[in-house]
C-alpha cells in the first residue's frame, strides 16, 4: 500500500520524491515504491461565488445585498482543473491507504490541501508532515514524525473561518460601493484601514506648516554642547536668544556634573518575515513582495533558509543541538568569524534566543545546515542572504559594550549638555566606532568656549514607504506576516494607492473610497478583533460558526450603511476625451501593459492605448525604436524620430519563436512559484471582471 503525499508546490514534491526514494516521474505525480507525491498548483480551489449559489446574485444590484449564503462551498479554479483531476484519479486507486498533507506548514498551507482533500471525498486517513526547512535532513526527519490531520483541525477551522469572513465582507461591500458609485471600488477590512494609514500620514503632511526657531550651542576644544530646555523650540524670534548670550557675558561656564555608563548591547533576534520586508525595503527599496519572492527562493529552490512565513524571532530548545552544524555551514560566507567560533564549541551568546512560549507555528528565520552554493545566487538573493546570515551569526558573539560620559556645564540658570561615547568592546557590531573629539574636564572646572546661535526649521514627516507601512500592519495586527505583501499590491493594483520610488501615496480614486466606506472598516480596531479572534480558534477556544454568525451580522450591518450613504463620489479617472463610437467619456486604466482608454457606457467595448507601444523593432533610418500605432486599416510601425512608417504584417505578430532566455524566464517562474493569491483575491478578480 502507498501514501498519497500532497505538496503544494512542483519544485516542493520533486525535493520529497527525491529524499523518499520516488523516481518514475509523470505530468501530475511521482511515484515510489510505497509512496505517490503530487502537488498543488498553490490553490486548486475557491470558495464558490455569489451565482453559484443564487443565480439572481450574478447581476451587480443592491437589492440581491447582502449575499449570506446557508453553507458556503468550494469549487475548482479553471487553470488548475487538470491537476485537481489527477489528485481525484490517485486518491481513489486501490492501492492508496492514506494522504499525507505536505502543503506548507501554516493557517494558508492547511486550507490548499484540506480543500482538496474535502472535494475529492478522501475518506482514508490523513497525516501531517510539519517541517520549517525544505533540507533532505529536514524531510527525513519530518517522515518519521508525522502527526495525525485531526492535530490540526483547529488551525483549518481557523483558515476557513478567515476566508469566509474576507468573502462575506470583500464581496458584499465592495459590490455596494461599485453598485451605488458606478466605478470598481474595492474594499475589505485588511486594505482599507492599511490604506488609511497611508492616507493619515498624507494629511499630516498636507497640513503642515513650517516653524523657524533658534538653539544655542556652547563650542570649546572643537566639541558642541547643546543647550537644554524644556520645549526645544522654546525660542521663535532671534533677538531672544541673543538677550540670553549678552547675558553670560563675563560669567564663567562651570562643570557642575559628570555621569559614566556603561551599555551592553546585546545582537538582535533573528528576523521573523515582517522585519526582513522592512529592512530590505529601507535598504534596497525592495517591495514587501519581491522581498518575500526572495526569500521563498532561498527556502525552497536553494533550501539554505528556514520557513519564511514566520511572525516569531525565537527558536526551540531543542534546536540548541543543531546551531553548530548550521555555524559551520557558513564558513565560506565569513570564515574569519565562523572558524574561531566553531573552535570555541559554537556557543550562542544570545540564550534568551531559545524560547518555546514564544514560537507560534515556526522558529525565527536563520540558515539552514546546508552549505550555499553562492554561485547559483543571483545579486538579490545574495543580498537577502546576507542579511540572514548576519542575523545568525551575531547570536554567536559577544555584547557591544559602550560607554557613554554626560557633561553638564553651567551658566546662570542655564545647562549645556555635552556627550562623548567610545566603544570598550566591539562584540557583534565587530568594528570600533571611531572615537569622536570630547572636552577633558573635572567636576568644577571652567570651560572657555564660544556660543553659537543656529536657526532651525520644523520639517513634516516623511511619506510612508512600504518599510513603515508593514511596521504600522504589525502594530495593529493588520494582515498576517504571509498577506501583508499582497494586500499592499492588491491596494496599488486597484488603483487606490501609488508607489512612487520607495514612497506610497493615496490616489484621487484612495482618497474618496475612504470618505465613502463604512467608518468602522477605516479604522483597525475590527481587523483587530478579528484576527484576535481567528487565533482562538486556531487555539481552539472559540466555535467558527460563532465567529461566522457574528460576521453575518456585521456584513448586513455595513451594506445598509452604504445604501442609505448620501455620500457623492467624482470619477477622476473619466477624461473629456469622447469614445469615437458611441460619444461616452473614455475612462482612464491602468493595466500591467501600461495606461489604457476604456469606454465609461456598459454597452461599449471600445479601448485602446494612452501612449503607443514601443516596440523591438529598430527603424531602418535613423535606428531608433519603433512605436506600434492603430488605424482603420490596421496596426504599423512609426518612428518618433525621422517618422518613418512600415505597415505590421498580419498575423506576424506573436508568432515568433520562443528564445531559448524567454523558456528559461518562464520555467524559472514555474518552478518558482512565487506566491499566489490568496482565494478571496481570486474571487474578487473574478467578479471584478464579470461586473
Amino acid at each position: 500500500m502507498k501514501q498519497l503525499i500532497i505538496a503544494e508546490k512542483p519544485s516542493v514534491a520533486r525535493d520529497i520524491a527525491k529524499v523518499l526514494g520516488a523516481t518514475n516521474k509523470t505530468k501530475n505525480y511521482i511515484e515510489g515504491k510505497n509512496v505517490i507525491v503530487t502537488w498543488a498548483l498553490g490553490h486548486l480551489l475557491g470558495l464558490k461565488m455569489p451565482e453559484d449559489y443564487n443565480s439572481a446574485w450574478a447581476q451587480w444590484e443592491m437589492n440581491s445585498l447582502p449575499m449570506i449564503p446557508k453553507k458556503v462551498g468550494i469549487k475548482p479554479l479553471p487553470k488548475t482543473r487538470p491537476q485537481l483531476k489527477a489528485i481525484s484519479q490517485l486518491a481513489n486507486r486501490q492501492d492508496v491507504s492514506e494522504a499525507v498533507i505536505a502543503t506548507d506548514a501554516g493557517r494558508e498551507g492547511e486550507l490548499v490541501a484540506r480543500w482538496i482533500l474535502q472535494y475529492v471525498k478522501f475518506k482514508k486517513p490523513v497525516k501531517r508532515l510539519w517541517i520549517s526547512s525544505q533540507t533532505d535532513k529536514a524531510i527525513k526527519q519530518g517522515f518519521n514524525q508525522l502527526k495525525p490531520a485531526k492535530d490540526y483541525d483547529d488551525l483549518y477551522a481557523s483558515a476557513l473561518a478567515r476566508a469566509e469572513a474576507d468573502w462575506l465582507v470583500g464581496l458584499n461591500v465592495t459590490r455596494a460601493l461599485t453598485v451605488k458609485y458606478k466605478d470598481s471600488l474595492s474594499a475589505g477590512r485588511v486594505q482599507t484601514p492599511t490604506l488609511a494609514m497611508v492616507r493619515r500620514q498624507e494629511e499630516k503632511i498636507e497640513t503642515f506648516k513650517p516653524e523657524n526657531y533658534f538653539t544655542l550651542d556652547l563650542e570649546s576644544m572643537g566639541v558642541k554642547g547643546r543647550l537644554q530646555l524644556k520645549n526645544p523650540k522654546q525660542y521663535k524670534n532671534r533677538q531672544d536668544i541673543e538677550n540670553l548670550v549678552t547675558s553670560f557675558k563675563g560669567k564663567p561656564v562651570k562643570v557642575t556634573n559628570i555621569s559614566v555608563k556603561e551599555k551592553k548591547e546585546y545582537a538582535p533576534l533573528p528576523y521573523d518575515l515582517t522585519e526582513i520586508q522592512r529592512e530590505a525595503n529601507a535598504r534596497y527599496q525592495y517591495s514587501a513582495k519581491k522581498t518575500l519572492s526572495l526569500v521563498q527562493r532561498l527556502y525552497e529552490i536553494h533550501k539554505i533558509v528556514t520557513y519564511p512565513r514566520t511572525d516569531s524571532k525565537y527558536l526551540t530548545t531543542d534546536m540548541k543541538q543543531t546551531m553548530s552544524e548550521r555555524l559551520s555551514a557558513m564558513m565560506q560566507m565569513a570564515p574569519q568569524i565562523v572558524k574561531p567560533l566553531v573552535k570555541q564549541g559554537a556557543v550562542v551568546k544570545q540564550t534568551k534566543v531559545f524560547q518555546n512560549s514564544k514560537v507560534t507555528d515556526h522558529h525565527g528565520l536563520i540558515p539552514t545546515e546546508q552549505v550555499a552554493r553562492l554561485e547559483k545566487l543571483d545579486n538579490d538573493e545574495m543580498r537577502i542572504y546576507q542579511m540572514i546570515v548576519e542575523r545568525f551569526l551575531g547570536l554567536f558573539l559577544n555584547a557591544n559594550i559602550t560607554r557613554h560620559e554626560t557633561i553638564e556645564a553651567t551658566i546662570n540658570d542655564s545647562t549645556f549638555i555635552f556627550k562623548h561615547s567610545r566603544v570598550l568592546e566591539a562584540g557583534w557590531k565587530l568594528k570600533d566606532a571611531l572615537p569622536k573629539n570630547t572636552i577633558k574636564a573635572s567636576v568644577g572646572d571652567k570651560i572657555e568656549g564660544q556660543f553659537i546661535i543656529n536657526k532651525e526649521v520644523t520639517s513634516p514627516q516623511p511619506p510612508l514607504s512600504e518599510s513603515s507601512l508593514l511596521g504600522g500592519m504589525e502594530k495593529h495586527n493588520l494582515g498576517t506576516p504571509a498577506t501583508r505583501a499582497e494586500i499592499i499590491e492588491k491596494l496599488i493594483s486597484s488603483e487606490l494607492m501609488e508607489r512612487q520610488s520607495n514612497k506610497l501615496s493615496v490616489t484621487p480614486k484612495g482618497k474618496q473610497l475612504l470618505k465613502l466606506v463604512n467608518p468602522s472598516l477605516v479604522t483597525p480596531e475590527l481587523t483587530q478583533e478579528w484576527e484576535l479572534s481567528l487565533e482562538k480558534i486556531a487555539q481552539g477556544k472559540l466555535k467558527s460558526d460563532t465567529f461566522i454568525k457574528g460576521i453575518e451580522k456585521e456584513t448586513t450591518r455595513l451594506v445598509n450603511e452604504i445604501k442609505t450613504s448620501e455620500d457623492k463620489y467624482v470619477d477622476h479617472a473619466l477624461t473629456s476625451k469622447p469614445c469615437p463610437d458611441c460619444q461616452s467619456p473614455l475612462r482612464e486604466k491602468r493595466t500591467r501593459d501600461g495606461k489604457i482608454y476604456v469606454c465609461s457606457s456598459d454597452s461599449c467595448r471600445y479601448s485602446r492605448r494612452k501612449d503607443p507601444k514601443v516596440s523591438n523593432k529598430r527603424c531602418p533610418q535613423c535606428k531608433k525604436k519603433m512605436a506600434i500605432l492603430e488605424n482603420k486599416n490596421g496596426s504599423y510601425f512609426k518612428c518618433s524620430g525621422c517618422q518613418y512608417t512600415e505597415k505590421l504584417e498580419k498575423g506576424k505578430k506573436g508568432k515568433k519563436k520562443m528564445s531559448k532566455h524567454e523558456e528559461r524566464k518562464l520555467v524559472k517562474k514555474y518552478n518558482q512559484a512565487e506566491e499566489m493569491e490568496s482565494p478571496l483575491a481570486l474571487a474578487l478578480k473574478a467578479a471584478m471582471e464579470k461586473e
